[in-house]
């Protein structure tokens, strides 16, 4: 097992630390880091492939657990759409493996680039959480291995407090080692997908809720400089006879993105063009820009690759951002109260000049998850860039932004948001949620072998 120590960071770039990365290729290696742990008085943290934007796979001073090497996938049936992977499986890897048979990820993050077991650990959440939930919710069980040294198997039906604790647990309970899950059956490779554009953040807000029920997707671009302008995403399934030629349309090769832009420049050389216009004027630009060219109506057919994986459109995109990195920021409403205070806090965005790049909007249902970040509201993801002279600013006002969320009744989704204190935490998990995690941690990891910097920000 390769052991080096070394810095590492989020995927913002904003956080930066060192220590022991260790990558296990086994269960048994897995096993033999939580020895090392405990013989040599340090805590283990878990990492897939490092995407979160804050400190959930940090761990500084101890061992972080890099799963990339375990990246098998040991079962698929395409005739029941069931398949079986280790937890450093990229949902790349298994969308590319059940595609040609005609399945699909039941959810995805906005990149392929994540792996099982950090989707696990977060519960991600994609365009159709409205309907389909979290990934959570489409996983038939999983195997772990717990600090003391016991493999545990979880389903709804077994160990079902595990289960419900662990996806979404940030990796603070047992390390996955396997995620058995159900895919969903799609009939063509393409989406048939309805762009409109919204004046108004209120008129944003609206169109989701009035289209979540005629879509399978829904997703909402937001400026949130201009506050309001933007753009809606809507998306559904193709069916029957509605693709002429969905043999070819779910080959891996129609639906892989291209590596050039125009097949001229390579992509991963944007992010130098991109940097010069990463500041408050550049980014105005750019979002008036963008919503001039949204303002027509259209219908088009996209790959299921385009539709979900715009993150992935422009590699390294977040280095354009600077050398201090990006923090994102998510905040997850009832729809009851979501317009009232995304607008408080997207003013005083603006009137601190700290305002926020970018802004994703989605629709969103509650779950059964213990650490559960959803409500039956809205969330707003907003990307805010982070220089030497605004970190104490940026991370006041974020602060502030946590109040106005609690004050509404909303929550927090902790693979993004990095400022958030325990206290905020607390309050909104709930002591009693928090004091069952707290007994559930004593009884799977009695030594506390497993921390994070996240663990320690917001449970210490």
């Amino acid at each position: 097992m390769n052991n080096t120590f070394t810095q590492l960071e989020n995927f913002g770039h904003s956080l930066k630390t060192a220590c022991y990365r260790l990558q296990p290729r086994s269960v048994d290696e897995i096993h033999e880091a939580f020895q090392l742990a405990k013989q040599q008085g340090l805590t283990v943290t878990a990492r897939g492939a490092g995407r979160s934007y804050n400190d959930a796979s940090l761990n500084g001073g101890g061992i972080v657990l890099d799963l990339t090497g375990m990246n098998q996938i040991l079962e698929w049936e395409p005739a029941t759409g069931i398949v079986r992977g280790e937890p450093g499986v990229t949902l790349s890897q298994l969308w590319q493996k059940v595609l040609p048979d005609g399945w699909w990820p039941p959810v995805v993050s906005g990149t392929m680039t994540t792996t099982l077991g950090g989707c696990l650990g977060a519960n991600i959440h994609g365009k159709n959480n409205f309907k389909m939930g979290t990934i959570g919710e489409h996983v038939i069980e999983f195997t772990a291995l717990l600090p003391t040294g016991a493999e545990v198997t979880c389903s709804p039906q077994k160990n079902a407090d595990l289960f419900y604790s662990m996806i979404g647990g940030y990796g603070m309970l047992g390390i996955f080692t396997s995620v058995t899950m159900k895919m969903k059956k799609i009939e063509s490779g393409l989406l048939e997908v309805h762009a409109w554009p919204t004046r108004t953040l209120k008129e944003q807000l609206q169109s989701l809720e009035d289209g979540a029920p005629n879509y399978d997707y829904i997703v909402g671009w937001l400026d949130t400089i201009t506050i309001g302008h933007g753009q809606i995403h809507a998306a559904n399934y193709l069916h029957g006879k509605e693709d002429p030629e969905p043999q070819k349309t779910i080959q891996l090769a129609y639906q892989n993105l291209p590596s050039r832009l125009f097949g001229v420049m390579p992509k991963s050389m944007l992010h130098y063009f991109m940097t010069p216009f990463m500041n408050n004027l550049g980014a105005w630009g750019i979002n008036t820009g963008k919503y001039i060219t949204s303002l027509r109506k259209h219908t088009f057919r996209q790959p299921h690759a385009a539709f979900h994986f715009l993150l992935d459109y422009v590699p390294l995109w977040e280095l354009s951002y600077g050398r201090s990195g990006l923090i994102q920021y998510q905040s997850f409403l009832p729809k009851e109260t979501a317009l009232q205070a995304w607008t408080e806090i997207l003013s005083i965005a603006k009137r601190q000049g700290l305002p926020s790049y970018l802004g994703v909007t989605k629709r969103h249902r509650p779950d059964k998850f213990l650490l559960t970040h959803a409500v039956d509201g809205f969330s707003l993801a907003m990307d805010f860039k982070v220089t030497d002279g605004s970190r104490a600013r940026m991370s006041a006002m974020l602060q502030e932004f946590d109040q106005i969320v609690l004050a509404n009744g909303g929550r927090f989704y902790f693979a993004k948001n990095s400022e958030t204190s325990a206290a905020t935490a607390r309050q909104f998990y709930g002591e009693e949620t928090v004091e069952k995690f707290r007994k559930l941690k004593k009884r799977c990891d009695p030594n506390g072998l497993l921390e994070s910097d996240l663990y320690r920000r917001i449970f210490e």
